[in-house]
């Protein structure tokens, strides 16, 4: 497969596929980068399209580069999509995890043409919220201290739970299809189900899925749901 490795605002990226007036924008999750885009890649490029993936801050090549936070991440993405528009005539949108939630805050005044969404985080504050409990930190005591290690190795931090309060999703107009694992610990089936009632989302729930798509079976059952939305939105049922 055609592969060119270039900049985008100095932000490294991956270009995947046979040049097309179609490209996919990859977004990937915490502990992801953006060499994870050339497996969609085998989906993508065969019906047509190109896939474009960029490395979020802390990740890929700029795993040295603080900032892997909404307020960082969010314009970027915005910048590499004004790219992506110049460039393609057809955008869609494929994101994992955080990369799901950073991207529907970047695009949902403009949203992509099409979106596909593997185990998105869609409620931040109620993330969050849960991770406190679970670590028994109240709000006002994060306040306070701004930031707090928890035992779980996680870093609870009260300007993140501020930004993502002030920040929800309020429209999402992208014919979208979601992809969930039903053992997910970081988003409930309830808030899953919500979303995709609320905006008018195809959810597809794999019993056995976890956050993580990585065994054989769950990564089958993900470039199966791939290729079944993709041919759907093509007319190629």
């Amino acid at each position: 497969m055609e592969t060119e490795h270039f900049t985008v605002d100095d932000m490294p990226a991956l270009l995947c596929g046979k040049p097309s007036e179609s490209v996919w924008l990859c977004v990937h999750g915490r502990g992801g980068n953006k060499e994870e885009a050339a497996d969609f890649a085998e989906t993508a490029c065969p019906l047509g399209a190109q896939v474009l993936a960029i490395d979020l801050p802390e990740h890929g090549e700029r795993r040295d580069e603080h900032g892997f936070f909404p307020w960082k991440c969010v314009p970027e993405l915005q910048t590499v999509m004004s790219f992506a528009r110049e460039q393609w005539e057809h955008v869609s949108l494929r994101a994992v995890s955080i990369g799901a939630w950073f991207s529907l805050l970047a695009f949902q005044g403009a949203p992509p043409e099409r979106s596909l969404f593997v185990s998105p985080v869609l409620d931040m504050e109620h993330l969050i919220l849960d991770m406190m409990l679970m670590a028994g930190v109240d709000r006002d005591r994060l306040e306070r201290e701004g930031e707090i290690r928890t035992g779980l190795g996680e870093t609870l931090s009260f300007e993140y739970l501020q930004y993502a309060a002030g920040h929800q999703i309020n429209s999402w107009s992208s014919p979208s299809a979601i992809l969930y694992g039903a053992r997910d610990t970081l988003t409930s089936r309830e808030t899953v189900t919500s979303f995709a009632e609320r905006f008018g989302c195809s959810l597809s729930v794999m019993e056995d899925g976890e956050h993580w798509f990585h065994t054989p079976e769950q990564v089958r059952f993900m470039r199966d749901w791939e290729t079944r939305c993709i041919k759907g939105w093509l007319g190629r049922d």
